[in-house]
């Protein structure tokens, strides 16, 4: 009998890619979505399958999340409301608590192993690099709304564990650095390289927040998916955190001439820097980059695709994802 898996936000980015590896492995997956930031078209191949069901529910209706996760093996916490840089810090602290609280009620229930997506931006303005599990976790002023994602999520962490020291579920939890790749929402929401993407693609001016020398470390989404199914699998991943993420350290900047290069050849990029004041009171990380000693060690874990690999095969994507929706293209890639 093959293992049955939730996995909440199965039709957004990572969540759809997790479902789509699992079912070839052989898993029953049960998806969970509203559909708010999730896309119908990420799981559209998986609608014919009969090992994969959708359930159109919010993680905030307990009961409607309670009878999904009935019997499954092991649930995939992925569901969030992130960094509410254009938008207040509400949405983004309620849904993450009571997501993740519900999550953590069905798990015990029905004795399930608990993965749980938790973020690198919980290290914050920490700048001792690189990030190790048991760095500490540096965040800004309450009146920064900025940080309410980070520690939204530094909420689930000591949640899920303290579930797990009560009541003795399993528990993982997984600190993803900067995913890219297929699926991936194409607006900020999904990251910067999303929206260099369309801003290239479309001959438009890529808007580079401050400076554009913070780095970030991006990761391919095959990559974050893996250190998911390594968790669902290994015992040893039992009530651990990883970070699970590339080591590859690049600036924003950096990133945006490579997507733009990639795009359009040699033409000179076009970009405008856009001051961190543009958003209010706002503060920015000015580096990232992980430690994965311990999912090396603990997991066999091991990112394999490198920018220059993954960011062509997201591009041409990102071009199919917009000739589904209709939106032109002037350019081949």
């Amino acid at each position: 009998m093959s293992h049955t898996v939730v996995v909440t936000g199965a039709a957004g980015f990572i969540g759809s890619n997790l479902s789509a590896e699992l079912l070839q492995r052989g898993y029953t997956v049960r998806g969970v979505d509203n559909l708010s930031q999730g896309s119908e078209l990420n799981i559209a191949s998986m609608l014919t399958n009969p090992a994969f069901t959708l359930s159109q529910i919010d993680v905030r209706d307990e009961a409607a999340l309670d009878q999904v996760c009935e019997g499954a093996s092991s649930i995939v916490h992925l569901a969030a409301y992130k960094i509410p840089r254009y938008s207040d810090a509400f949405d983004t602290l309620t849904i993450n608590a009571t997501g993740t609280t519900n999550v953590a009620h069905a798990a015990r229930r029905y004795g399930a192993r608990l993965i749980a997506a938790s973020t690198s931006d919980v290290y914050g303005k920490n700048m001792t690099l690189p990030f190790r599990e048991d760095s500490d976790l540096v965040i800004g002023p309450p009146s920064v709304r900025r940080w309410a994602y980070a520690i939204s999520k530094m909420y689930g962490e000591q949640l899920l564990l303290a579930v797990h020291e009560r009541y003795g579920i399993d528990v993982v939890l997984l600190r993803f650095f900067g995913g890219y790749g297929p699926n991936q929402h194409r607006s900020w929401w999904g990251g910067p390289q999303a929206v260099f993407i369309d801003k290239a693609l479309d001959d438009e001016v890529c808007e580079i927040h401050g400076d554009g020398q913070q780095t970030r470390s991006f990761t391919y989404v095959s990559d974050h998916v893996d250190g998911i199914i390594r968790a669902i699998e290994n015992p040893a991943a039992r009530n651990q955190v990883f970070n699970i993420g590339s080591t590859r350290e690049i600036t924003i900047e950096q990133l945006a001439r490579l997507i733009w290069q990639m795009v359009r050849g040699n033409e000179e990029p076009k970009l405008k820097f856009i001051p961190y004041e543009t958003f209010g009171k706002y503060e920015d990380v000015r580096r990232r980059v992980p430690d994965i000693t311990l999912a090396q060690s603990l997991l066999g874990y091991q990112p394999r695709v490198d920018l220059e690999t993954g960011m062509p095969t997201t591009i041409r994507w990102q071009v199919e994802r917009r000739r589904q929706l209709g939106i032109a293209t002037s350019v081949t890639v």
